[in-house]
């Protein structure tokens, strides 16, 4: 017996402007409702606290979220110093701190320079990761602690834009896997009174910025579903910055059973785009990696039903 799937098949990415207070679930639920869609996945969770950016790929777009999940973030923060919690963020309990009074802008550029590059993180245990199947939040709410290992996370830039009191701004690009609140513990850990992060907001997350992002208001005035499907984004543009390998109808015929094709003047490695040309259009049909023979397999494909 064939299941048959609720909801109409919508296609593409919607950037949206995640208010604070809820979770990324929340803001993938509620989208799911107003386009009334099949299927509909985030690409990489926000905290509760945290607004901005956050990519959510429908339909046939959710083949290609594990990219956007894999890509570079850029946030800004808001930190106060002389407060620790457990969160590391104003949603959990006071732990401790001291006075940050002492504090020198001269002393924060200098303990954010061992903060930059490639460097050891520990995850926190009120992180989405998961240990044997659970969030590590929920086993922290249970008053459950494990053990986390030490990952390796690039911090490409964390720049001081702002200090003033007891509170300072930075703007953080980083690699994926960065836990900015794990950045303001160890920043004012080094600076010897504590900190907890009190605002933030992601700018960035791969090819989407913050200037793209629909807020939930502006999807709520949308009538019907023709003016929702209007503020999606085509599949194509969550690999945008990748090369382009165009390719007649006849190779991409080849393509798309599944068989590495040879493609005149392609890249000689990486992944790439998969361009069909038809007339005067481009269509898009998924990505691919180059082989160590110069051929262009298939890894991804777009398949409308």
């Amino acid at each position: 017996m064939v299941k048959r799937r609720r909801g109409r098949p919508v296609n593409g990415v919607l950037v949206v402007d995640k208010p604070t207070g809820i979770t990324s679930n929340d803001v993938v639920q509620h989208a799911k409702r107003l386009f009334g869609a099949q299927k509909v996945g985030h690409t990489g969770s926000l905290d509760p606290l945290a607004t901005g950016v956050l990519p959510l790929c429908f339909g046939e777009a959710t083949k290609f979220s594990q990219f956007l999940l894999d890509s570079e973030k850029k946030y800004w923060a808001r930190i106060k110093l002389g407060v620790t919690t457990a969160t590391g963020d104003s949603d959990g309990e006071v732990t401790g701190g001291t006075d940050a009074s002492h504090v020198t802008v001269a002393a924060v550029e200098k303990a954010l320079e061992k903060l930059r590059g490639q460097i050891e993180q520990i995850p926190s245990m009120y992180s989405a990761l998961k240990h044997q199947g659970q969030p590590l939040y929920k086993l922290a709410r249970q008053g459950i602690e494990v053990e986390r290992k030490a990952r390796t996370v690039t911090v490409f830039s964390n720049e001081l834009v702002k200090f003033e009191g007891d509170e300072l701004e930075l703007k953080v690009h980083c690699s994926k896997g960065t836990y900015v609140r794990t950045i303001a513990e160890e920043l004012g850990h080094a600076l010897g009174c504590g900190g907890h992060v009190i605002g933030l907001r992601r700018l960035a997350a791969g090819p989407y910025i913050e200037t793209e992002a629909v807020s939930f208001e502006r999807l709520e005035y949308c009538e019907d579903n023709e003016s929702l499907d209007r503020l999606l984004k085509p599949i194509e543009s969550s690999v945008q910055d990748w090369p382009r390998v165009r390719m007649v109808s006849d190779t991409a015929h080849y393509l798309l059973q599944g068989q590495p094709v040879q493609v005149a003047k392609a890249p000689t490695e990486g992944w790439v785009q998969l361009i069909e040309i038809a007339g005067e259009d481009d269509v898009f049909l998924g990505v691919g990696e180059v082989l160590l023979d110069g051929r262009i397999a298939p890894r991804r494909l777009v398949v409308f039903s």
